[in-house]
């Protein structure tokens, strides 16, 4: 395994914090279900190919009692009978934000989303997965890699 080019929590420490209380806001004030949460960061997380938020995510989801089944499934949601129509609302709009093209996020994927969500969760959805996405690019970038431990060891923090 490689050293990571660059520990940006030591070299950029006061915007990274930044970025971490963004986070800690989030938990505070989100209206959303925990689990939400922690399936659109691993969705997104999955998309940008960041192991070390997937690992994070994963056994977080995990603390919160979420069995393997429907993370095994997360990267075909749309196929699987694991997700509610909610969720699948929320994965649609987290591809569709990690995803950004030159059209943005369709009318059709925010409708969806909108049917399911109030304007302050919406909120709340868009910034988690804004967030993350930019915990993802920033670990990417930097090739951080998680730390080889045991699965079912307790998530770091």
């Amino acid at each position: 395994m490689t050293e990571p080019r660059i520990r940006m929590p030591r070299v950029a420490g006061a915007a990274y914090q930044a970025l971490e209380e963004v986070e800690q806001t989030l938990r505070k004030i989100d209206t959303l279900d925990h689990k939400l949460r922690e399936l659109v960061k691993i969705r997104a997380s999955q998309i940008n190919q960041c192991s070390v938020c997937l690992d994070v995510h994963i056994r977080e989801i995990l603390t919160l009692g979420e069995g393997p089944e429907r993370i095994f499934q997360l990267d075909v949601w749309r196929e699987s009978p694991y997700f509610t129509e909610p969720e699948r609302a929320a994965l649609g709009l987290t591809e569709a934000i990690t995803r950004l093209g030159e059209d943005g996020v369709s009318d059709e994927v925010w409708a969806e989303a909108e049917k399911h969500y109030d304007a302050e969760e919406l909120g709340n959805l868009v910034m988690t997965i804004s967030l993350i996405n930019a915990f993802n690019r920033i670990s990417v970038a930097a090739k951080q890699r998680p730390r080889v431990r045991k699965y079912f060891d307790a998530p770091s923090s």
